[in-house]
């Protein structure tokens, strides 16, 4: 299979072309005006005249090699179109009908066929169902709806799972300034995958940034290998992944056919992969533009200059909630400022220069050349965007912007350019930005902050990401026989076998083992109900805690027996005071294979649910990042003269507890402590629960 060959043919055939689809109208139409030097075939069993062009019956009638063939045909007949394709050595084949997968059990059955048959020929498909592509970097355009003028050329490569956004997509990349270089709708992904198509993304030098729509990831381990690819390779993905809803999932499900994974789980794997999830199609476009014009950015420090009051205060507010920083100006730029500001301004961060720049149009310039020096800046937020209307004399708007677009790259810190809302760049701004070199500009104060928000955190992720050394974990044989659930007196068992800091225990079978038990650890102690399959001892009263002496050890041995009749016996441990209790989890999602959870713990587990995810494999700086990202994160740091968590220590538990569920293999279902009882850099599960498939 190639997808390098199905993006770049040189001759095209469009197959059921005719003067009553609209589909092949629009084909055509587009191939004509986007400039695709090749050949262009049309066939229509009736033969005659189609679109103003002699139309050819078959496929075989056509008289010189097709590497492209544009299917339209009913369902039915689609295999016949790839059975004769295939034996005129036609490799290639976009397929926009419908009617397959996505349309019931016979639908279904006949795009198995078209897979099968794909596969014995070596025959590369973008569909079913999928309107086609736009190669706008090669000119290439097959896609059956119409495109609006001009079709943008830039570095922002475009994945969609949805026909029907495609278009609309298009548009407001168009209404942005944002050019693309491939757009391409999947279909039901019979042979082409979205992760194909990244692969090939990944390798075009024709593209920088990758924005995908998302239904679903049908396979989560190619597509975390392609994610790793591109993050390696230093261009972003940027993904709108629908289905966060319980509602949206079903919906999913409906359309695409494909099952929709835990969208917590998700979550955590699309950061962990440096995938930059947004919430909209305006922010997929407007955070692509962006990186795709600044490429990395290199931290939160972020200086602003803008020439309103108001927006500096909207700024203030979404920086934070993007976890940018805004920080004071150097005393030195300050005094530059002052000599540049009106005396009625204010020189702070954010700059606001005033509506002075109505009079003095090399204020908001100057300001920006005294900030951008600023040592304690990373980059710089700059309010401006390019003219809406073209005046009768355009030559001073034009030297302008020129000035202005000298100023933004002789910069020594990025300078992102945002407007105030979000507005479409006339066809004049569009004129302005291509003869002036003014950049791109981010679109709205909202969406532009979280586009550079997105930006920074990419930056920051792709650092982690090549600097993780996460270990492969040993194998370690399962025990013999391993099956249901463990409770603690095996579990913790396990877990100290393998090197991890586990409470001491000793198992009791009777009232004078429980006591003499207790004499050698030294009261007060805890006992625990042991039974095979018990999972909540608690919750069913196998659980006594605070144990000063013989006499109530032996009566609450007494009290767990009662409550808990089919007992192989009762767990006897030292009594643990203070310290931060913490949940940390392992567990099987069904896509994305085991992920663990790390949060507060103890009773708090299911009221508060205060947790962070993360796919595996990690090591302890994911970890540790992972518990910086707790609501409670600051009970860690000691809180009313409490001894404040060794966060290096906990980390590295929590890593090699991880890196140990790894190891078992794929006979685990799910590992649980909880607590693990953290108390400086004293760090013990106090209770454990495995649960083998």
């Amino acid at each position: 299979m190639s997808v390098g060959e199905l993006f770049n043919p040189r001759s095209i055939a469009l197959v059921g072309a005719t003067d009553k689809s609209g589909w092949s109208i629009s084909t055509l139409a587009n191939l004509r005006a986007h400039g695709f030097p090749g050949p262009v075939h049309l066939v229509n069993p009736r033969g005659g005249v189609v679109h103003g062009q002699a139309a050819h019956r078959s496929l075989t009638e056509i008289p010189e090699r097709v590497d492209l063939a544009y299917v339209m045909v009913p369902t039915a007949a689609v295999l016949g179109v790839l059975r004769e394709g295939a034996k005129l050595g036609i490799r290639c084949y976009v397929i926009l009908t419908a009617g397959f997968g996505e349309a019931g059990e016979e639908g279904a059955r006949l795009e198995a066929e078209i897979t099968a048959f794909a596969a014995e020929h070596g025959l590369t498909i973008l569909g079913p169902n999928g309107n086609g592509y736009i190669n706008a970097a090669a000119g290439v355009t097959p896609y059956g709806l119409p495109i609006p003028s001009p079709l943008l050329r830039g570095a922002v490569g475009v994945v969609l799972q949805s026909g029907a956004l495609a278009s609309s997509v298009l548009g407001f990349a168009q209404a942005r300034n944002v050019g693309i270089s491939l757009l391409t709708s999947m279909g039901n992904e019979s042979v082409v995958t979205v992760t194909d198509v990244i692969d090939h993304l990944v390798d075009d030098p024709a593209t920088r940034v990758v924005a995908l729509f998302l239904e679903t990831i049908r396979n989560p381990a190619e597509f975390s290998r392609v994610a790793r690819r591109a993050l390696e390779a230093g261009k972003p993905i940027v993904a709108l992944k629908i289905g966060r809803s319980r509602l949206a999932s079903h919906t999913a499900q409906a359309h695409t056919g494909a099952l929709v994974g835990d969208d917590d789980v998700i979550d955590a794997a699309l950061r962990q992969l440096g995938v930059i999830r947004v919430r909209s199609l305006e922010d997929l476009i407007i955070t692509a533009g962006l990186l795709a014009s600044s490429g990395p950015l290199p931290g939160r420090r972020v200086g602003v200059v803008t020439p309103s009051g108001g927006a500096s205060e909207i700024i203030a507010d979404r920086a934070e909630d993007e976890g940018l920083e805004l920080p004071p100006f150097a005393p030195e730029t300050v005094a530059r400022l002052a000599e540049i500001v009106p005396s009625f301004g204010t020189v702070q961060n954010p700059l606001d220069v005033t509506g002075y720049v109505l009079i003095d149009r090399t204020l908001l310039g100057r300001a920006l050349e005294a900030v951008s020096a600023d040592p304690g800046i990373d980059l710089i937020m700059l309010l401006s965007e390019p003219p809406k209307v073209a005046p009768p004399d355009p030559a001073p708007v034009l030297a302008m912007y020129t000035a202005s677009a000298g100023r933004i790259a002789s910069s020594p810190v990025p300078v992102v350019v945002v407007s105030n809302v979000l507005t479409d760049v006339t066809e004049f701004g569009r004129r302005v930005q291509a003869e002036t070199g003014f950049p791109y500009v981010a679109g709205g104060i909202e969406h532009g902050l979280q586009a550079i928000g997105a930006a920074v955190r990419w930056s920051e992720q792709r650092e982690r990401a090549l600097s993780r050394t996460a270990p492969l974990p040993r194998a370690v044989a399962p025990p013999e026989g391993a099956s249901g659930m463990w409770a603690e007196h095996r579990a913790a068992g396990l877990l100290a076998s393998a090197g991890l800091p586990v409470v001491p225990s000793e198992m009791a079978a009777d009232e004078s083992g429980a006591v003499a038990a207790a004499e050698r650890f030294g009261h007060p102690v805890v006992l625990k109900a042991a039974a095979e399959g018990l999972g909540h001892k608690s919750d069913v009263g196998g659980v006594r805690l605070g144990l000063g002496g013989a006499e109530e050890v032996r009566q609450a041995y007494r009290e767990i027996v009662a409550a808990v009749p089919s007992l192989d016996g009762v767990l006897v441990q030292p009594q643990r005071r203070g310290g931060i209790e913490l949940l940390v989890g392992v567990v099987r999602d069904p896509a994305w294979g085991l992920t663990l959870a790390v949060g507060l713990g103890g009773v708090w587990v299911e009221v508060l649910r205060d947790t962070a995810l993360r796919v595996l494999p990690v090591d302890a700086g994911e970890v540790r990042t992972a518990l910086t990202e707790l609501r409670g994160a600051a009970l860690l740091d000691g809180v009313r003269g409490g001894e404040p968590a060794d966060l290096d220590a906990v980390a590295d538990v929590v890593a090699r507890v991880a890196a140990f569920a790894e190891s078992l293999g794929d006979g685990l279902e799910s590992l649980e402590i909880n607590p693990l009882l953290v108390s400086g850099s004293r760090v013990e599960a106090l209770d454990a629960l495995i649960t083998w498939r």
